[in-house]
């Protein structure tokens, strides 16, 4: 395991302004430019297919070394792109810290079946909110990631029922 210091850090927030305090607080903590943002399940797995793809020989997109990925989005939740990803072995040891509002035991169960890293509950009060994602920029600082490397083509879009 290593910290790479410039590993992307990929944002899987549909709620713009949920996103805007990951990226005000990574930008303060100094990873503002590693963090890239997409804002649903589809555009994270076409993101993380890209990378593994012609996007990755180009260079035009980071790998990420850690997902930071919303359970509740429009269209594939976070626990339909948690199953894909952990299925793929291009991804299977990528780091995924689960992100939502509820604190439902059920929900946490279920993601820590399905591979998820850890689970960081966002309180509904802003300044709380703000708060958990400063403790979560600086938990990053301590945290020990796989090394990151270029995987080979394997497409993370796939079905369900695809293994």
């Amino acid at each position: 395991m290593m910290h790479p210091p410039n590993a992307a850090i990929l944002l899987v927030e549909d709620d713009d302004g949920h996103a805007s305090l990951f990226a005000r607080h990574f930008q303060r903590a100094g990873r503002g430019e590693r963090l890239v943002r997409v804002s649903d399940g589809e555009e994270a797995l076409a993101y993380l297919t890209g990378v593994a793809t012609a996007h990755a020989a180009a260079g035009c997109q980071p790998r990420p070394g850690l997902i930071l990925l919303d359970i509740r989005m429009p269209g594939l939740d976070g626990f339909e792109v948690l199953a894909r990803l952990k299925r793929n072995p291009a991804y299977r040891h990528t780091p995924v810290i689960m992100l939502t509002s509820t604190d439902s035991q059920q929900e946490i169960n279920h993601a820590y079946a399905l591979g998820a890293s850890a689970y960081v509950v966002k309180p509904v009060n802003p300044d709380a909110f703000a708060d958990r994602i400063a403790k979560l920029s600086g938990f990053l600082d301590v945290l020990e990631l796989p090394e990151v490397r270029q995987p080979e083509n394997h497409d993370v879009r796939g079905s369900a029922s695809r293994g």
